[in-house]
């Protein structure tokens, strides 16, 4: 189809033609046209922007339309949506006829399509690095060259995971449709949650599961339990995922999750021994000891053995930036696949400014809000642990309330959910009266109610509603799990 060529003027042999392949997307806009069958072979990864040439895009889009719509799409039904002229001797409709009569074989569509994608990306790549070189060298003066890194890796990684380098605005129906599978996800789902579950029941009643693009705040004093509430949800998801792959070639996680941890605080070791302790429930520090028996550390090595299946993959880095933590997730998520990223804990990071850096309420207002985005870029939950103020302790009530989130108001601005841990029979235990004493028999009733129980308390859900949530808590093991109701057991027999 020598016409085509008129499409393009006639081109200075100095500049680098971007590169393109007309004739691969005329055969496989051909063997759609000739078989529509042809189309649900690359629809999965090729979108119409990945098309060279302009027309082609046009004509690509309105045969996806008529395909989903489960309409015909040929050469007849499709003209009278497209330009009537294309060049001054070829109108609209002689070319799709020429496109149809000259088409391939269906069998070769998925090939022409990938190459088509390939080429695509190669151009996407191109424009990256000449907005790199001309950033480069017309930088301003604030622009520090580890901004640039970061924006380009970015960059880099939306066309890694999207195949596509782009942005701005979206039809409505593309995020209708994005809105539509979700719940249908949501509804095929053990559960019909729209979110991966925590495998705590009541918990992800209240929230659906944790949801893509969430930034979840889990917040608490020390000593309640959320570094352990985090790894009995991050082991749970870990633990059920299941995987498959996708046409072009990507991993698409089918249930539970991939799952990356940054642990701030503690090490690796320190962090597997505490996820060994509750799985295997067996005291963390009978463990440091060697105080085990032999059947105990069968369940250790059975234990340990499982986990080392699960796709959990944990950084110990002490003392990193919001900026590397965002560069490192993202190369998780191009490298292994990314579902589920915990921060522990949100006052452990640093700022990337200098201005930031500064003053602290800034540098955690920039924490916030990037891993705010980076939620929305990756497209999975983040759960940030956050310190709670001591004026907690100063209250004669002392659950937490949004206002004692430390240091900055921009955590409960940023976040999608706010959860917080509370333990009363921690607070209890401290008040013990002396032993004998009528006091003592109070405070001995007030500890049987409460002893074995935790809260997790939604104090802000922008997608649901807020409120408590009982699990129970066995301290041996730093171990949550679902609390036994009686609204839920069946009924006994008197």
């Amino acid at each position: 189809m020598a016409e085509i060529a008129r499409l393009h003027p006639a081109e200075d042999k100095s500049f680098r033609l971007a590169p393109h392949n007309v004739e691969a997307e005329q055969a496989l806009l051909g063997a759609v046209l000739v078989n529509n069958e042809a189309f649900y072979r690359v629809s999965d990864f090729l979108e119409p922007i990945h098309f060279y040439e302009p027309i082609h895009r046009e004509i690509y889009e309105v045969i996806g339309k008529f395909v989903r719509a489960g309409k015909s799409a040929d050469p007849i039904t499709i003209k009278t949506h497209l330009p009537e002229n294309l060049l001054a001797d070829m109108t609209m409709a002689q070319y799709l006829a020429r496109l149809a009569a000259e088409a391939t074989t269906v069998l070769n569509a998925a090939d022409y399509g990938r190459m088509i994608h390939d080429l695509a990306l190669r151009r996407s790549l191109i424009l990256i690095g000449e907005e790199m070189v001309s950033t480069a060298y017309e930088s301003e003066v604030d622009v520090t060259p580890e901004k640039q890194i970061e924006e380009v890796e970015g960059a880099l990684f939306q066309l890694a995971e999207k195949g596509r380098y782009d942005g701005g605005f979206q039809p409505f129906n593309a995020a209708l449709k994005d809105a539509i599978q979700m719940a249908g996800e949501a509804y095929g789902r053990d559960g019909s949650l729209s979110g991966t579950s925590t495998g705590l029941t009541d918990l992800d009643r209240l929230m659906g599961g944790l949801q893509r693009s969430d930034l979840i705040i889990l917040a608490a004093r020390p000593a309640m339990g959320k570094t352990a509430l985090v790894t009995n949800i991050a082991f749970h998801v870990a633990k059920a995922w299941k995987g498959d792959v996708t046409p072009d070639g990507h991993r698409k996680t089918v249930d539970g999750g991939i799952v990356g941890f940054f642990s701030l605080e503690m090490s690796s070791e320190q962090l597997a021994t505490r996820i060994l302790a509750e799985q295997a429930q067996i005291s963390s520090s009978d463990i440091r000891r060697g105080n085990i028996h032999e059947s105990q550390f069968a369940k250790l090595v059975d234990t340990s053995n499982l986990m080392a299946q699960m796709p959990l993959y944990i950084d110990d880095t002490g003392g990193i930036s919001v900026a590397q933590l965002a560069a490192r997730a993202r190369r998780l998520k191009r490298q292994k696949g990314l579902d589920l990223l915990v921060v522990d804990y949100l006052q452990l990071l640093s700022g990337s400014s200098k201005a930031s850096s500064q003053n602290r309420v800034q540098e955690l207002t920039e924490i916030t809000t990037t891993l705010k985005a980076l939620a929305k870029e990756l497209e999975v939950p983040i759960i940030a642990l956050s310190q709670l103020s001591r004026q907690v302790e100063n209250r004669d009530d002392k659950h937490p309330q949004l206002a004692d989130l430390r240091e900055s108001g921009s955590i409960e601005q940023d976040a999608d959910v706010v959860m917080f841990v509370y333990r009363e029979e921690y607070y209890l235990k401290n008040k013990e009266p002396k032993e004998g004493s009528p006091e003592h028999l109070t405070w001995q009733g007030e500890m049987d109610k409460v002893h074995g129980k935790a809260e997790v308390i939604i104090g802000k859900q922008r997608h649901g509603p807020t409120g408590t949530v009982q699990l129970s808590f066995e301290a041996q093991f730093t171990r949550f799990g679902n609390l036994a109701r009686t609204d839920y057991l069946p009924e006994r027999m008197e």
